[in-house]
């Protein structure tokens, strides 16, 4: 690739290449500047080139995507291809026809000679170099002889309307026979420090059919030796029942509410999955609704390291929160600073430890319900919490004493109740307001 200086390199070699070839016409010249400018003077004679225009170049503006990793490291140094658009203007006694045949020198010259070999670009650096007499010493630093691409010039067939339009861009001045050429291309490249890789060592070629897995039903067990229950409700501890198809991998894992582990046990069509610790992190499970993804990693490369496979769809369920228990099975719901309130009611303060730990952000309510009459009925939101608590208080007011069957609602999911399997009635937890 070159340098900023290849575009000014082009117009010196440009310029060189017609030194020669005006030669034809006795003291003819060649400039680089803005049509018009010092041309008032009839006698001048020569041929002025005027970079008018720059534009991309189509068939390599894309070559160098992407430079940068995906951390933002340059990788390869960002380049920019051009097309230079030159305007040739010829000047010189009309009625000796030097303007023509200045024309004719010059576009055989262009046309034997279309290309800008790497020598002419050499000898336009080298007299840059030159220490005794500099010829354009700005471009010594060029390096337009190292690019891939060499730069090819073209003449452009501009009607008269387009020759008008160019012309008009130039204040007063009258329209000097010319003709445009195309010089393509040119490939800048950014001076930037790029890292290099190091060689590839080996290749891995690895081919694995697609199969995704599909969760299609989430059950719970309550215990290894207790059945499956499809409308039971799901509490921690018990056993997720994740039923599917294509659910196993040689690595098979679960995500659920963003925590990602490995299943002791996963079949084709179920995976069982405690909500225990292990395999969950201590106290990483929170109640409420949570997202469960079947996850199948692939071992490739050498070594073997776990990359990104297969993912199910995801599928819901709730994580109902537990009010925990004694080692005598009584529930730990504790009522305290019962106090007299308005019209024969009693206020106090409840302290309830759940299962699993309620998040500080968490909303918690408490719900009650007269015990058999159900006459009477309550709800009280928590107490402020400054940290995720596994005890959770909360302030009743204007409560008729009675006995109650108390739940626990988090961020919607309630706590279960206790049932008379010969009567199907709640019959707990249960908690006794004193008169």
């Amino acid at each position: 690739m070159s340098n900023s200086l290849a575009i000014a390199t082009v117009t010196a070699t440009l310029y060189r290449i017609l030194l020669k070839a005006v030669k034809i016409v006795p003291g003819a010249g060649v400039t680089t500047e803005i049509p018009g400018e010092n041309k008032k003077d009839t006698k001048t004679v020569g041929v002025n080139i005027y970079l008018y225009q720059v534009a991309p170049n189509g068939t390599w503006r894309n070559a160098d995507l992407p430079t940068r990793s995906s951390d933002g490291q340059l990788m390869k140094r960002p380049q920019i291809a051009l097309d230079l658009f030159y305007l040739l203007t010829f000047y010189g006694d009309a009625t000796k026809l030097e303007p023509q045949r200045l024309l004719g020198s010059v576009v055989s010259t262009l046309h034997s000679q279309p290309i800008l070999s790497r020598e002419q670009i050499g000898k336009v650096i080298e007299a840059a170099q030159d220490p005794s007499n500099p010829v354009h010493p700005y471009l010594a630093q060029s390096d337009l002889t190292e690019q891939v691409e060499l730069v090819r010039f073209s003449p452009l067939p501009l009607n008269l309307e387009e020759l008008s339009k160019l012309w008009s861009v130039f204040f007063q001045t009258p329209y000097a026979l010319s003709v445009a050429y195309q010089g393509s291309v040119v490939l800048i490249e950014s001076q930037e420090t790029s890292q290099k890789a190091l060689p590839v060592r080996t290749r891995n070629l690895h081919t694995v059919p697609f199969r995704q897995p599909v969760i299609e039903q989430i059950k719970s067990q309550a215990g290894m030796n207790k059945p499956v229950v499809e409308d039971q409700f799901i509490l921690t501890g018990y056993i997720l029942i994740i039923a599917g198809r294509q659910l196993y991998a040689d690595s098979t894992k679960v995500r659920i509410g963003g925590i990602v582990v490995q299943p002791p046990e996963a079949g084709e069509n179920q995976i069982s999955l405690p909500l225990t610790s292990p395999p969950f992190p201590a106290d990483s499970l929170r109640a409420g609704v949570q997202a469960v993804q079947v996850i199948h990693e692939l071992n490739i490369g050498t070594p073997a390291d776990p990359h990104r496979g297969f993912d199910s769809n995801v599928a819901a369920f709730v994580l109902h929160p537990g009010i925990r228990k004694d080692v005598n099975g009584n529930y730990e719901i504790t009522i305290t600073s019962v106090q007299a309130d308005a019209g024969n009611t009693k206020k106090a303060k409840v302290t309830v430890n759940l299962n699993p730990k309620v998040g500080r952000r968490q909303r918690v309510v408490l719900l009650m319900n007269e015990f058999q009459s159900g006459v009477h009925a309550y709800s009280f939101n928590s107490a402020p919490r400054a940290s995720d608590t596994d005890t959770v208080e909360f302030q009743i007011i204007m409560v008729a004493p009675g006995v109650y069957l108390f739940r626990v609602q988090v961020d919607g999911a309630e706590s279960p109740l206790d049932v008379d399997e010969s009567t199907k009635q709640y019959i707990g937890p249960k908690v006794t307001i004193p008169s």
